[in-house]
């Protein structure tokens, strides 16, 4: 493979000059062969001056055949083929930038396969920056939801529940998860038209199987998520990163939540207090406070509980799971409501009355604890309805019951908050988001398309940047409630792709912008190029 040039106006100009100087050095040894065969007895001389020509020829050929800024090889970063894409007069070879002053200009592709085990989420998205300490440009390309496969997603599902299985199994599911992501690639790259070629870069979030964020005495705190990223690289060909939660784990974090990076990147604002509520299978919460109040830097995030599991759990049961999720809350919306049960879930359990920071999963909030409060509804008299209704005030409220009870902890008042960005599958849920804005009335409720980043795609869109953040060994911001604040730049675990030295060349040229000492500095500053409008839910 031809080695990439980087050539600056310098270095064409001193090409241009050596060329001009070496046909001068053939130009004088002619004028002297001329002279020279003119007397007999300088044969001797003729045969020295012919040799120093062909000397200097050979010398101006190699010099005419080396690479130009506009040629390079016919294999671009991870094997793109031109499409012409994205060049804006950068180095270009298909969609893979290299450009001439060192800046970045990369395509990443964003996975994530969230508790609710609901669909894998697709955000194509390109990164640009203009050096290490110039704000972070991003544009959503593309976003879709690949279905999980049922061959996939049941065995998962059921082993989650009876919390038993084989080394074997699990050794196979970790290789089948990785197949089934790198199935997803290739099935979003043919329905979107998008050559696989010009992705430089995947960040999969794989599967979480388990999370041990807050160990008990003995135990040994972990995560594990599988979807084996060796095997989506070898079968898409592109370095790919995977692997963040336990990186996050190394450094002494709890490994989730992870989203506080787009979270603030997107929502900094200089007199506004904004708060993102995401609605997954677990609810969290990030909040930013306005720039004049320290911004980024005084960011808090943490884990509120269930969030649409129980919801999802409870139509599984109820429809032998003909329905994995309650379609516009309109089985919730004929039920009533619960009081009784929703206060003695609320005040009993655990984890929702530990203070953050925390963070949890499956492991706390199954199937198994949904099928306990299906019971006591049923034993209450409910309905399926009611039961549905219930269980989705639980959701709503714990979300509201922890700003009012931990917020004041970080000296902010819940009522101040101006504005509360909804994603997640749960933001479209009318009984939810009805409640909130009951229980909140001073914030504005909006939801994250208003950034230009599509609420359902915020997931997939923060493993992008968290791959492109590894990829560049430059830490992420980091909230200020977590149990340990030191930088990580280890964020992921990298399997390089067909063109991994390339890309390693592109960051090492970004990279040489910077003065500092050690790593790159942290981005603070992002602006979205262009609001993303293509998805509908």
């Amino acid at each position: 493979m031809p080695a990439y040039h980087f050539w600056s106006d310098g270095a064409r100009r001193h090409r241009r000059d050596g060329i001009y100087r070496e046909w001068r050095k053939i130009k004088q040894p002619a004028v002297l062969l001329y002279l020279c065969s003119r007397r007999p007895e300088a044969e001797t001389s003729i045969i020295i001056i012919i040799i120093i020509i062909i000397t200097i020829s050979m010398t101006l050929i190699a010099c005419n055949t080396m690479p130009s800024l506009s040629t390079t090889s016919s294999n671009g970063l991870n094997g793109h083929g031109t499409n012409g894409a994205h060049t804006n007069g950068a180095y270009t070879d298909g969609n893979s930038r290299r450009r001439t002053d060192g800046s970045l200009d990369l395509t990443v592709l964003g996975m994530n396969s969230g508790t609710a085990m609901d669909g894998i989420d697709c955000a194509l998205v390109r990164y640009r920056q203009a050096s290490p300490t110039a704000p972070l440009h991003m544009e959503v390309l593309k976003y879709d939801e690949i279905p999980v496969p049922q061959r996939m997603k049941k065995p998962i599902l059921q082993m989650l529940r009876e919390t038993r299985t084989t080394p074997s199994a699990m050794s196979q599911l970790n290789v089948q998860l990785g197949q089934m992501f790198a199935d997803a690639v290739h099935e979003f790259c043919a329905k979107h038209s998008v050559a696989i070629d010009s992705i430089d870069l995947i960040g999969s979030h794989g599967q979480t199987i388990w999370l041990l964020s807050m160990p008990k005495d003995g135990e040994t705190r972990s995560a594990f998520c599988l979807g084996e990223g060796t095997i989506i690289s070898a079968l898409t060909g592109i370095t790919t990163v995977t692997d963040f939660r336990q990186a996050e784990q190394a450094v002494g974090r709890q490994g989730a939540p992870l989203v506080a990076l787009i979270d603030g990147l997107l929502l900094r604002h200089p007199i506004k207090t904004r708060l993102c509520q995401n609605i997954g299978g677990i609810a969290n919460l990030c909040l930013i406070p306005a720039d004049a109040n320290g911004g980024v830097d005084a960011m808090v995030d943490w884990d509120c509980g269930p969030g649409n599991m129980f919801i999802d759990a409870a139509m599984r049961h109820y429809t032998d799971g003909a329905q994995e999720y309650d379609k516009d809350g309109g089985w919730g919306a004929q039920g009533t409501v619960n009081q009784q049960i929703v206060d003695d879930f609320l005040s009993n359990n655990s984890y929702i009355n530990r203070a953050p920071p925390k963070t949890t999963g499956r492991e706390v909030f199954g199937d198994n604890e949904c099928a306990d409060i299906i019971s006591a509804c049923e034993t209450a008299g409910c309905s399926k309805y009611d039961t549905l209704a219930t269980i989705t005030r639980i959701t709503a409220e714990n979300i509201v019951r922890q700003y009012r009870t931990f917020l004041p902890r970080y000296g902010i008042d819940p009522d101040s908050i101006d504005e509360i960005f909804m994603c997640g599958g749960g933001a479209h849920n009318p009984n939810i988001m009805a409640y909130l804005r009951q229980a909140l009335p001073n914030a504005r409720i909006c939801t994250l398309d208003e950034t230009g980043v599509p609420a359902d795609a915020k997931e997939a869109v923060s493993f992008a940047q968290q791959a492109l953040e590894a990829l560049l060994g430059r830490a992420a911001l980091v909230p200020v409630n977590s149990d340990s604040l030191v930088p990580n730049c280890i964020s992921g675990k990298i399997a390089p792709g067909k063109k991994w030295r390339a890309l390693m060349g592109m960051c090492v040229a970004f990279g040489e912008a910077w003065e500092g000492d050690g790593s790159l500095p942290t981005v603070k500053e992002m602006v979205v190029d262009r609001p993303y409008t293509g998805w509908k839910p």
